[in-house]
């Protein structure tokens, strides 16, 4: 998620163990620790567009790197600022790995993917049961964490912890309800999915984006849940998967684009279309700003003309214009689209 959250989430958890006294070297080490493991966006290079794919979410988001990944934040704390103020490097690891250990399950959650298992398996894990940004998780946490630290009670922390915990529970409901909607959707057009996956619009758990594979073909719609009425179902269209033969008959199977594709086929899942208004670009069809549209957040391009070792262009798409923000909003509000 975002790191004012993994911050905040990473404060709490350390709060709920520390006393008064303790509750400013618990928010200072568990904040910091739990923002950490996104340091791994720093991995990339010049020449590698993909490298950082690779790297984000990977080993730093470990289960098993925790104490590595502790013991690293503790040591820095402790030269940095713990001598000074006589904090005990014992306790100063204890927050480091409570806050620490919050940011992969809190990652986890969202629909990105994230590489719990690593080293022993490379699985994007993705729960999809949050935004990756949701104010609605946030502020609270953000406000109990901070009256905790001033007033120096971990009962706030501990409203925080069953706050994001409630939070995310109702995100596993919503979830469930869309992805039953989505069945049903599939089961109304005669198709039936190969796989079916729901994923949280931005910003909440109203809207959300439902893709299902079915005769080669990715079918995208938008689902507004509702608390106590119907959903409201935006259509979207569909487009054709990923076919290497069909779409790049050009391309050669050993050269280094063709090597991009299949790494940008594990990050995506395999989620992957050539750009109907683009047609030497494959976009990573889960994300896009509207969830009803095939318009990806980020893509491959490819070159006819590059060398054996050239890579693709790896590219963001986050362009916005009035419209869309006006488009979501009504979606948001379970309204009709002109």
């Amino acid at each position: 998620m975002d790191p004012v959250t993994q911050g905040a989430l990473g404060a709490a958890l350390p709060q709920t163990a520390a006393t008064p006294r303790q509750m400013a070297q618990a928010t200072f080490c568990g904040a910091l620790a739990g923002m950490a493991p996104d340091l791994d966006v720093l991995i990339r290079s010049s020449t590698d567009p993909l490298l950082f794919l690779e790297y984000h979410r990977q080993f730093t988001h470990s289960l098993a790197f925790i104490p590595v990944g502790a013991v690293v934040c503790a040591a820095i704390f402790h030269f940095a600022v713990g001598r000074r103020r006589g904090w005990a490097p014992r306790t100063t690891y204890a927050f480091s790995f409570l806050g620490y250990a919050t940011h992969a399950l809190l990652d986890a959650c969202t629909s990105y993917g994230t590489m719990l298992l690593w080293p022993f398996a490379s699985d994007r894990i993705a729960w999809n049961n949050v935004s990756i940004v949701d104010p609605l998780v946030t502020l609270p946490l953000v406000i109990l964490v901070l009256l905790a630290r001033w007033r120096r009670n971990r009962r706030y922390a501990v409203a925080a912890m069953a706050w994001a915990l409630a939070y995310l529970m109702l995100g596993v409901v919503a979830r469930d309800r869309a992805e039953a909607h989505a069945t049903a959707l599939a089961s109304r057009r005669g198709h039936m999915p190969a796989r079916l996956e729901t994923k949280p619009g931005f910003a909440n758990l109203f809207v959300w984006k439902s893709i299902y594979e079915v005769d080669g073909r990715y079918r995208i719609d938008a689902i507004r849940l509702s608390l106590f009425g119907e959903a409201v179902v935006y259509e979207g269209s569909s487009v054709p998967k990923l076919h290497l033969a069909r779409d790049f008959p050009w391309l050669d199977a050993q050269s280094q684009q063709a090597r991009d594709i299949e790494r940008f086929r594990w990050f995506s899942d395999d989620f992957l279309a050539v750009d109907p208004q683009q047609p030497n670009r494959i976009g990573d069809v889960r994300y896009s700003l509207l969830p009803h549209h095939i318009r990806p957040l980020w893509a491959i391009t490819l070159r006819e003309d590059a060398g054996s070792r050239d890579h693709v262009d790896y590219q963001n798409n986050r362009t916005r214009d009035d419209s869309t923000l006006t488009t979501f909003w009504r979606m948001l509000r379970g309204q009709p689209l002109p």
